[in-house]
């Protein structure tokens, strides 16, 4: 059995499955970063749907009670511009509708986190920078 890593930042698609996502797939210690907590407090405001905006305002204020985010700093400022320059490096946009999943890799990269992510694909090209950890959700 692999040894589980002590800390790790999560992105915004795992905190939306985290209470489907098994808890030997996760770090022992959850982060997240900032800009997954900006995420989060956008989605009530995408949907028209009155029950989707209700479950989406409640994940926010759960994952704001759990969570003291990592900021999105001067380092991780630093950090995107390395980021950018991979994803542009692997032929890749790195603006546009996941720009900000880049945002959250630059924050693990200026932490020094692994990121856990049920989306891999979106961080393609970093290898090199970030660790990058994908998550299933159990079968069923």
């Amino acid at each position: 059995m692999a040894e589980k890593v002590a800390r790790g930042i999560v992105d915004t698609s795992v905190v939306i499955d985290l209470e489907r996502i098994e808890p030997a797939e996760l770090p022992a210690e959850i982060a997240i970063s900032a800009v997954s907590l900006a995420e989060l407090a956008a989605g009530p405001h995408a949907t028209r749907d009155g029950s989707e905006r209700a479950r989406r305002q409640d994940r926010l204020q759960r994952t704001e009670a759990a969570f003291d985010p990592i900021p999105f700093d001067a380092a991780a400022a630093r950090a995107f511009g390395r980021i950018y320059e991979a994803v542009a490096a692997a032929g890749r946009k790195p603006r546009g509708r996941r720009a900000t999943n880049l945002l959250i890799a630059a924050t693990a990269l200026a932490a020094g986190l692994p990121l856990y992510t049920r989306n891999p694909d979106d961080f393609a090209g970093l290898a090199d920078l970030v660790e990058v950890k994908p998550v299933a959700l159990p079968a069923g």
